[in-house]
């Protein structure tokens, strides 16, 4: 049997706490531009082959919003650093008739690595998939992607490696009132977050633009 992942907040202090927001349709702009800032070598780890630009804006054109969903971690400016994206399907069970998975996938800029962003969107998928239903995370990585990897395996994963690719299957416990709870308060502190910051950009905006009006001999 599995050990359930613990919970972000009994692994950290509420001082490290990073507010994850979902991302819908309005966002695939934001998406496009953190995805084609990854390096090459960073977008073979997250695709599992050398995307071109063309073929990640084919990918973030076909993201649906309501069969999946994905999450971000922005910094002061609303610039993503990091996203994680959580596909749902159905599977026909051996004897429990359908089960709900989802496969997970990850990407940080390159300004934001060694923070845990990754980890923290891991643990929070985790967290969300489990209050929906889903009984399985999978995660299919390059050999390679030696922090995925890690992540998964601290998680309980059991890997299975083949070639240069790895494939990790983590089975989720039920949901609890605890996690459902976890996630609202998490939801409604983070967009609290997101608008506090978003109004300090646009004052900032404001203030810019006053400045630049009130400008002698405009």
């Amino acid at each position: 049997m599995n050990t359930p992942p613990a919970s972000p907040t009994r692994q950290r202090a509420w001082w490290r706490w990073v507010p994850i927001r979902r991302l819908d349709a309005s966002h695939r702009s934001r998406i496009e531009r953190h995805l084609l800032a990854l390096s090459a070598h960073d977008r073979y780890l997250r695709f599992g082959y050398p995307a071109s630009d063309e073929r990640i804006r084919q990918h973030v054109a076909s993201i649906d919003f309501q069969q999946g969903e994905v999450f971000g971690i922005f910094d002061h400016r609303l610039q993503l650093l990091a996203i994680s994206h959580l596909a749902c399907c159905d599977v026909a069970g051996a004897h429990h008739g359908m089960r709900r998975m989802a496969e997970f996938a990850v990407s940080v800029d390159l300004r934001a690595r060694g923070r845990g962003h990754g980890a923290r969107l891991f643990e929070h998928a985790v967290r969300h998939a489990r209050n929906h239903g889903i009984d399985r995370l999978y995660i299919h990585a390059l050999s390679e992607n030696t922090a995925m990897l890690r992540i998964a395996r601290q998680a309980g994963a059991e890997l299975r490696s083949e070639g240069g690719e790895t494939e990790a299957w983590l089975h989720l416990p039920p949901d609890t009132l605890m996690s459902q709870l976890e996630e609202l308060f998490a939801r409604q502190a983070t967009e609290l977050s997101y608008q506090s910051r978003r109004g300090q950009r646009q004052w900032r905006h404001l203030l810019a633009l006053g400045r630049h009006l009130l400008q002698p001999g405009r």
